[in-house]
């Protein structure tokens, strides 16, 4: 379905079932509508009036006009966005559904608004079943609303969420960039439009607060198509000025329409690159644009935007009495306690010939002390000494008597290392006439003698062939021999 398409329901009989625009074509130029229309009391009459009896009350024309358009229209389901919502305090919603070339009043009454599942905003396109009805005392027609869904943001609110996302991820929102507002400045410059609420309430502020601050209004288009241009160029001139403290650009409520040309991009980029701070103040409280974002200060309204750079006369007239209330009581504080300390510090203060008497009687106490305490030292040390010469005895006698104790452990010695070294000579006698038992050469004495084939020794003729040159070892002397033949026994002999 486009924005803004229109799909019409039957007028009574069956209001679930759409009715299509060639029927209602039909309906519109069916005998019974035509024969009402020419009627001289018909809302389509033209001419003079027959006579007073067919002259009809501007009443009784909005009464009929209404009984057509329920009765030949009836319910529809329309799609558009909102805009100029307005939750009023009997509960009902006021609003206007738009698309790109029209709009329509609308109202969805509390008992139908209270099945809402979302809250209704500027800017969300929707999709409604209503029905057409005239509003008789303003004679405006307007629908009726008694179903609402939610399709999605409108073109507007698209647009303004995807710049928003688009700046933030550049870092023209982060904190770090805001720049601090200056305490006392001394010029501001407004950029506004010169005819607008907004400036009457940021200059009514200014006067009654900061009389002697310097004000600078650069005018500027704030609505419109040409708008944002005419802004930015205004922006430029703000900034170019010499000595400005902070700059104050925005105006009064309105619709997102009408607030649209400060969410323009080139707009932002220009207050975020600002050498001067800037203060946004567009709308109301419940207004957002993306100048607020990426301004170094929002303000709720235009006159926040003023009480927040300037800072109140009699505002800082009572601070500083505060202050110097403060400081005078600070003064005395300390001159109190200065008097104090030097009452106690005085009575404190005695004869300095009575201090030194009494020094000099405790250095002679302390003397006598150290005198007494020495002399006891130096006993207890001599009585000490006398104990361990006698307990220690004669350095000859102990010398003696060691050297004794040492001829005797040598002479001990000398006899287990002959005792030992015997014993162990007879093992090893013992081991070495087992071992000759049982040497090989014991046995080639004997008659035998040892065969052998490259360093190894033969004990079976299958492992030798024909031809190998093995080794003969005998009691007395070596041959060296060929194998000429080989046989093998039976049990190996």
């Amino acid at each position: 379905m486009k924005r803004g398409a229109l799909v019409l329901a039957p007028m009574s009989d069956n209001p679930s079932q759409p009715l299509r625009k060639s029927e209602l074509g039909a309906q519109l130029n069916s005998p019974a509508l035509s024969s009402q229309t020419s009627s001289p009391t018909s809302w389509s009459g033209f001419g003079a009036p027959a006579n007073e009896d067919s002259v009809i009350s501007v009443e009784q024309l909005n009464i009929h006009i209404k009984q057509l358009l329920e009765g030949q229209i009836g319910t529809v389901w329309v799609r558009g966005e909102i805009s100029n919502f307005k939750a009023h305090t009997s509960g009902h919603f006021y609003f206007s559904l738009k698309d790109s070339k029209s709009q329509i009043t609308a109202v969805m009454f509390r008992g139908y608004n209270a099945k809402l599942k979302f809250k209704p905003h500027d800017g969300l396109e929707v999709l409604i079943r209503a029905r057409v009805s005239v509003y008789e005392p303003r004679g405006n027609y307007q629908l009726l609303c008694e179903v609402m869904e939610p399709v999605g943001a409108g073109a507007l609110q698209k647009s303004f969420e995807q710049l928003k996302v688009k700046l933030k991820a550049e870092g023209l929102f982060d904190a770090s960039k805001k720049r601090p507002l200056p305490s006392l400045p001394r010029h501001i410059v407004i950029v506004t439009s010169p005819t607008g609420a907004a400036i009457r309430d940021i200059l009514n502020v200014l006067a009654r607060r900061a009389k002697g601050i310097q004000v600078t209004v650069v005018p500027s288009v704030v609505q419109g198509e040409s708008a944002a241009a005419e802004l930015r160029e205004a922006f430029k001139k703000a900034v170019s000025l010499s000595n400005v403290d902070v700059i104050i650009i925005g105006r009064g409520g309105g619709s997102i329409e009408d607030m649209w040309c400060f969410n323009d991009e080139k707009l932002a980029r220009l207050i975020s690159s600002s050498p001067i701070p800037v203060i946004s103040a567009v709308g109301h409280e419940i207004d957002f644009t993306i100048a607020d974002f990426v301004a170094d200060l929002r303000a709720p309204t235009p006159s926040a935007a003023a009480e927040l750079v300037a800072k109140s006369t009699s505002e800082l007239s009572h601070r500083l009495d505060s202050f110097d209330r403060l400081l005078n009581l600070a003064q005395k504080k300390i001159l109190r306690s200065f008097n104090e300390r030097t009452t106690l510090s005085t009575k404190r203060l005695i004869d300095p010939k009575r201090r030194l008497q009494d020094l000099q009687l405790k250095n002679d106490d302390l003397l006598n002390r150290l005198e007494f305490a020495s002399k006891k030292f130096l006993k207890e040390i001599r009585h000490h000494i006398i104990l361990l010469s006698q307990k220690m005895g004669s350095p000859e006698e102990i010398i003696s008597s060691r050297n004794k104790d040492l001829q005797y452990f040598t002479s001990r010695l000398n006899k287990s290392e002959k005792f030992l070294f015997e014993k162990k000579l007879a093992r090893l006698q013992k081991y070495m006439s087992v071992l000759d038992s049982l040497s090989p050469l014991k046995v080639v004495e004997r008659g035998y003698s040892i065969v052998s084939h490259n360093n190894k020794i033969i004990k079976s003729s299958r492992s030798l062939r024909v031809g190998d040159q093995i080794d003969i070892r005998l009691a007395e002397g070596q041959l060296l021999a060929e194998v000429k033949n080989v046989k093998e026994t039976a049990d190996g002999f």
